[in-house]
């Protein structure tokens, strides 16, 4: 199996790793979190200037822990879509540089893959085929996965991702950044139940809707309306109560919809993956409701759900044993199609 150093830059995540196929030698990340904190938001030139600093200093570390030099690894590899542009040139130029001077290939990653990939990182790796839910600060999909990689999504957000949802909620609430976990926090002691919200659907121009599609700016509207009348009733904000409701009906949504998809495709196993998969409400209703329908779940380690270069690794090593690579080149993209991901690794691979 091939040994890769990974490296991941896509938004304000630094991180680093050695990855064996699907084992970790070691793993190495600084969080931007607080500084983008004071803006409410990531600020891309701040998080490509704090990539810069922080990228030498993480290869240096996971060098050292895995006990190898680059002289001993087979491949270096670097995200290199989709995610902010100034981000992902820092991974990519570095990748490919290291990658050029001693004599390495060189795989760039697409984001998303890698995503999928960061559920193999599990003891109990899922087996093809399977549904994977992606549910990220970016991104809400549904990709079927076959054997062979073969990759096929079947749902996706027309409008704000899931995490993005948390995010401007939490502003709404006052609660801070990043929305998801400060959600949770408030979640955590309110009534789930007290406040009704929409389930937002997508509709087909021929009429009817989507049915694994997503849509969350009408929630995110109803929550605005509901916030503003209950202001104008005076009186505290049921903050803990309005989290918790709101956390819900997301987490409800994309159950519903990815257990429905997971079965109308005759597919047994549901994988969940992404930074919202480390919301502790939305994994207990998926294990809840893949129990109650006979189906299997799993998700990406805990330590594996936000942004790392782990699963990236692990992405690399995928292309390698199949004895692709990607042009040392290859640029980057702000946005490229999960669907294309395979015109990344090959010799007249370019955006």
């Amino acid at each position: 199996m091939p040994t890769v150093l990974a490296l991941e830059t896509s938004c304000d995540e630094s991180a680093a790793a050695l990855v064996c196929g699907r084992t970790v030698l070691a793993h190495a990340l600084i969080s931007q979190v607080e500084e983008h904190a004071r803006w409410g938001g990531v600020v891309p030139e701040i998080a490509s200037r704090r990539h810069v600093e922080a990228l030498p200093l993480l290869i240096e570390q996971v060098l050292e822990r895995g006990g190898l030099t680059i002289a001993d690894l087979d491949a270096v590899a670097a995200t290199v879509t989709p995610g902010l542009a100034g981000a992902l040139l820092v991974a990519s130029v570095t990748g490919r540089t290291l990658a050029r001077l001693h004599g390495k290939p060189f795989v760039g990653v697409h984001h998303l893959e890698a995503h999928l990939c960061s559920a193999q990182l599990d003891c109990d790796p899922p087996q093809a085929p399977y549904l994977v839910v992606l549910v990220s600060g970016g991104h809400t999909e549904l990709v079927r996965v076959d054997p062979g990689g073969r990759l096929t999504r079947l749902g996706r957000s027309h409008d704000d991702a899931a995490g993005e949802a948390f995010d401007k909620v939490a502003r709404l609430l006052g609660l801070g950044y990043p929305g998801g976990p400060a959600i949770a926090a408030a979640a955590a002691k309110g009534d789930a139940q007290r406040f009704a919200l929409p389930k937002g659907q997508v509709s087909r121009p021929e009429g009817g809707f989507y049915p694994y599609d997503f849509s969350f700016s009408g929630l995110k509207t109803a929550m605005l309306r509901l916030v503003r009348t209950l202001e104008q009733q005076g009186g505290p904000l049921p903050i803990a109560d309005l989290a918790a409701s709101f956390e819900r009906v997301v987490a409800e949504v994309l159950v519903e919809r990815s257990c429905r998809c997971a079965s109308d495709q005759g597919l047994d196993t549901l994988v969940l993956v992404g930074g919202v998969a480390a919301n502790l409400r939305l994994r207990q209703l998926l294990e809840a409701a893949c129990r109650a329908r006979g189906l299997q779940w799993r998700a990406a380690p805990l330590a594996y759900c936000t942004d790392n270069a782990a699963m990236v690794g692990v992405a690399a090593c995928h292309w390698l044993e199949r004895g692709c690579a990607s042009p040392v080149d290859l640029g980057i993209a702000a946005r490229w199609p999960l669907e294309r991901a395979d015109a990344l690794y090959g010799a007249t691979a370019c955006f």
